[in-house]
């Protein structure tokens, strides 16, 4: 695979060092990491089969620490909240952290409409670098990195939030307190149909409060209030 990848230079290797060491890895050989960075619209040579390992590497790691993290926590739970942990918004955010933007290989249309600072590239570079390190130094060290990705978020999960929308939260959190139940409406519709903006009110008995929100459609609208409620009541 790394014989693949283009001579590097001086200056792209110790880049890719710099990488490397926030990474927590020293590579045996620096071009897995270029091959991990380099997008499809590169060529042939592009990161997507390492993004393929990488996307199973850190399901299985991640349903393996909560398997042994929450030993009483049912199937389905535990496939929401890996669900969650895996999804393309949290290991942009991952990625984000380590400013992979300033190190993914993009060619010249990527570069031009800014797909350095797309979630979807970031995402899939993260899931490649696991499986860069996979290849590179084997199982151990793959798990490593991805142990050092998600430490803090496995110490602070809340298996009964995460996972769950709003809508579903607000509405079991009052269930489990015998409150009457959320009552949303639609206050305005403004737009044309094409780009139209709700503004949706989550009446609350139990605060005898609203709470309105505006999003671009009425689902996003609710979630919203929803959201808002929440943080009323002391449960975000």
């Amino acid at each position: 695979m790394a014989k693949q990848t283009k001579k590097l230079t001086v200056e792209r290797i110790a880049k890719l060092e710099q990488l490397a060491k926030k990474l927590g890895y020293q590579y045996n050989d620096i071009s897995v990491l270029q091959h991990a960075l380099t997008h499809r619209s590169m060529g042939a040579v592009n990161n997507e089969r390492l993004e393929f390992l990488g996307d199973s590497l850190v399901n299985f790691m991640i349903a393996d620490a909560l398997f042994h993290q929450f030993n009483k926590l049912p199937e389905g739970d535990m496939s929401r909240v890996r669900a969650h942990l895996v999804k393309g918004d949290t290991l942009a955010i991952i990625g984000r952290e380590y400013q992979l933007s300033d190190y993914l290989v993009l060619g010249p249309g990527e570069l031009k409409s800014g797909g350095f600072r797309r979630d979807s590239i970031i995402a899939d570079a993260v899931e490649a670098i696991i499986a860069s390190v996979y290849e590179d130094g084997g199982l151990d060290a793959c798990r490593q990195l991805v142990t050092r990705f998600y430490s803090k978020r496995l110490a602070e999960l809340d298996p009964k939030k995460v996972g769950k929308d709003p809508k579903t939260r607000l509405q079991e959190y009052l269930q489990s307190q015998n409150a009457d139940l959320p009552e949303y409406s639609i206050i305005s519709v403004n737009g044309a149909a094409h780009d139209q903006e709700f503004t949706v009110s989550c009446y609350v008995g139990k605060l005898n409060s609203k709470f309105e929100a505006i999003a671009t459609n009425r689902r996003k609208a609710e979630q919203k209030a929803a959201e808002i409620a929440l943080e009323a009541l002391g449960q975000l």
